[in-house]
């Protein structure tokens, strides 16, 4: 047995044996009774119990990891090579009785099988952006999952590992038959280009109990929960119902549109002009990839880290923070950051140092406060099928057809490029640079001062 299958073995006896038996009902698999709120699958009770498809969160949760960690340790014992055409489509499945058997271990749930889809394309997808088996499962099983509790209109559940490492979604069975449709042209595009705001994707699983499948897929995390984001955005490059609703502006952390952008954010974000550059290339690429595969509907998810804000909130607070408390580490997936993303080995690391901003992306806003700008577009998984053609000649009878969300993948394309590379981002004529200089109030840990290199700084701009 190999160390790493080993290592795998006694992380699933050591979860199952104190996470699971302290956090797990026997009634896990069956949906709790009374007041729910619902959103397609997803339902919370009136105690505040998530369950998805009958399955409660914390159940779901342990099948995953109990699952993971089988996968990735028997995938270990596997020599390493090149990945075959036959291997996009393998899915490999194993049964955990409650009872346990020879190859997993006994646990509080009802019977489940978990399936692992394409394992050795994945696995090549995680070592192409340097994840180590051991670091995957580490991040995925050590500790329990932190579901999101704002996970938006979608009706997914949404997970969060400790480390902010990774983000698990559950996924609707056509978007995962998407995906793996999706695989082959994914490997060729990130073989060519691995710096990308497209989602990184590290898994598909797949939790079958009581005649339900769940569908989950690992991507990298966008937005670090280090960092308070002071604003953030769902932009689509669409003007039609692009607003967020009352009930969402209601929310502790609201997520809003491209109309509430267009009013509150008038004036754009400003970069200076390296960055500007290298961000509007990226999602040039991006975009002509997303076309080519005939996707549309997807957004930029974008969080704003208001420094200045932070400041002011610590100043009104009274409390600069002991500065003893744990600092999460740098994202240890390459290529996974905002910056990383845009540009990507030394240039990202001679700008900034990721340690100390996770990977933000330095901005100022119309009012010349600093930012930091996390951003990755989200939700490819979205094909223009006959529905989506429907949907499209039904809103552009009722609404101007150029201004709706739903379009050809080529003018959604057209028209997403443009809004962000015009309307959300402007180019400035300062150098940032950063530095380390002062304490965050809201996480205790360092935040960045963003100012004006002062040898390229030109007097005369508004920066």
């Amino acid at each position: 047995m190999s160390r790493l299958r080993t290592f795998s073995v006694l992380l699933i006896r050591s979860f199952s044996f104190t996470f699971f038996l302290s956090q797990m009902p026997s009634s896990s698999f069956h949906q709790i009774s009374g007041p729910e709120k619902k959103i397609g699958h997803r339902r919370v009770d009136a105690s505040g119990e998530t369950t998805y498809k009958k399955t409660t969160s914390s159940a779901l949760k342990g099948a995953i990891q109990l699952g993971i960690g089988y996968t990735v340790g028997n995938l270990s014992s596997k020599p390493e090579r090149d990945v075959l055409m036959q291997d996009f489509y393998v899915v490999e499945s194993i049964f955990f009785p409650s009872e346990g058997s020879n190859l997993t271990p006994a646990h509080h749930y009802p019977d489940f099988r978990f399936k692992t889809y394409a394992p050795v394309a994945f696995r090549y997808f995680r070592e192409l952006f340097g994840i180590r088996p051991d670091d995957y499962l580490y991040s995925l099983c050590n500790e329990p999952l932190i579901e999101l509790s704002n996970p938006g209109a979608s009706g997914s559940i949404f997970y969060v590992t400790r480390d902010d490492e990774f983000i698990l979604k559950t996924v609707m069975h056509k978007e995962a038959e998407f995906l793996q449709k999706l695989l082959p042209g994914y490997y060729m595009n990130l073989n060519q280009n691995p710096r990308t705001l497209l989602p990184k994707f590290f898994g598909l699983y797949c939790v079958q109990s009581g005649g339900k499948n769940i569908r989950i897929v690992v991507m990298n995390n966008v937005l670090p929960r280090v960092f308070r984001m002071h604003l953030k955005f769902d932009l689509k490059g669409s003007t039609c119902k692009r607003r967020a609703s009352k009930k969402e502006r209601e929310k502790s952390r609201p997520t809003y549109k491209d109309l509430d952008f267009m009013q509150d954010v008038s004036d754009g974000l400003m970069l200076d002009t390296d960055t500007f550059n290298a961000l509007v290339k990226t999602l040039q690429r991006d975009c002509l990839v997303l076309e080519s595969f005939k996707i549309m509907d997807y957004s930029l998810l974008l969080g704003v880290h208001n420094l200045d804000q932070a400041e002011r909130d610590q100043q009104m607070e009274g409390s600069q923070g002991s500065g003893d408390e744990k600092r999460p580490a740098a994202q240890r997936a390459l290529y996974s950051t905002a910056m990383e993303s845009i540009q990507g080995g030394a240039t990202c690391r001679e700008a900034i140092d990721t340690e100390d901003t996770m990977g933000g992306i330095p901005a100022v806003n119309g009012k010349g406060e600093r930012l930091l700008l996390f951003i990755g577009i989200i939700d490819i998984l979205q094909s223009y099928r006959l529905i989506k053609k429907l949907e499209h000649s039904w809103k552009a009878l009722v609404h101007d057809g150029d201004t709706v969300s739903v379009h050809r993948p080529n003018f959604y394309a057209d028209r997403f490029f443009k809004f962000m590379s015009s309307t959300v981002f402007k180019k400035s004529s300062c150098k940032f640079w950063l530095s380390l200089q002062h304490k965050n109030a809201t996480s205790g840990c360092s935040t960045i001062s963003t100012h004006p290199h002062p040898l390229l700084h030109d007097p005369k701009s508004p920066c």
